[in-house]
């Protein structure tokens, strides 16, 4: 058996040489054939072709499909590209989007607050409104400008419809704003047309109540509230909102600032109030000194009839 494998092997080694040396001499000569630029050649090569081809075609078939398969894998690898560089987009566009909304939102509430007319002779600054930080008012907000931008206590607050609240502590670069809806806001104010004046207290609902009126039956619903100057607190003249008649029977007022979409509050710069110390001073004015002797030295109408 070995002497047969070690025969067997002996054998094929020279055929397989022999084999190789062939096929390797057929390919030489079908190259120097192919490279030949002659008519008789090329007359050859296309007689060859016109023989061999047509007949291998189901030998070719695969290899086209495989051409076919692998182009198509390009192009689905090419529609992923795609697809995935088109998600990336539309996630920008949406990003674009929001922000383009918020601008929108921010620019039409500035023209809002730009848009209302007060007196010449305030001056505001205008502040961002933060979250609510915590405190013992159920109803306020903070805004990004402090006692650094000249913020003091007290001051009215107000969006682009109306009066909102007031400033109610004020720290280097924030302060806080008690809205006009908090049990802690009272605010003094005259109701058109009537012109009766009362106080707009705050009970954490959406519709403050009118206390102190004089002659409740004379108003009506809808009658414009406007703020008042009594105390020096607020500047007179800005709008409120409007009376609203509930089911508990009470005058409340409809505020026009909008609540839902403070963005943007105008702080008004209150003009200091005069004080008065001396009581004297507002009584009568200052007269001139007159000493006894010049007054005992003026002759009189008795003492010029007498002489």
């Amino acid at each position: 058996m070995a002497e047969d494998r070690k025969y067997d092997q002996d054998f094929i080694r020279p055929v397989r040489r022999i084999l190789i040396g062939l096929l390797a001499g057929l390919m030489l000569l079908t190259f120097i054939i192919w490279r030949i630029d002659s008519p008789r050649v090329e007359q050859f090569r296309m007689a060859v072709i016109d023989r061999v081809v047509p007949s291998f075609d189901w030998a070719m078939r695969p290899v086209a499909r495989g051409m076919a398969l692998a182009e198509n894998f390009r192009s689905y690898a090419r529609i992923v590209e795609q697809n995935q560089e088109l998600r990336r987009e539309l996630q920008q566009m949406r990003a674009w989007r929001e922000a383009a909304l918020q601008l929108e939102q921010r620019n039409a509430q500035l023209l809002d607050l730009n848009q209302v007319r007060l007196d010449p002779q305030l001056t505001h600054v205008t502040g961002v409104v933060m979250a609510d930080s915590g405190s013992p008012f159920r109803k306020s907000v903070l805004l990004n400008v402090g006692a650094r931008d000249g913020v003091q206590d007290g001051w009215a607050v107000m969006d682009g419809l109306g009066l909102a609240g007031r400033i109610a502590g004020v720290g280097q670069r924030t302060s806080r704003v008690v809205l006009l809806t908090d049990t802690a806001s009272a605010v003094p104010v005259v109701i058109q047309p009537s012109g009766q004046r009362a106080m707009l207290i705050g009970d954490n609902s959406a519709y403050p109540i009118l206390e102190f009126i004089e002659s409740p039956d004379d108003l009506r619903p809808g009658d414009r509230v406007i703020s008042s100057d009594d105390g020096g607190v607020f500047p007179a003249g800005i709008l409120v909102g409007e009376v609203v008649a509930t089911s508990d029977r009470r005058l409340r007022v409809r505020i026009s600032a909008d609540y839902g979409r403070l963005e943007f509050l105008r702080v008004l710069r209150s003009r200091p109030v005069e004080r008065i110390l001396d009581t004297g001073d507002l009584i009568a004015p200052d007269l001139p000194d007159f000493t006894l002797p010049d007054v005992l030295d003026t002759p009189t109408q008795d003492d010029t009839a007498d002489g």
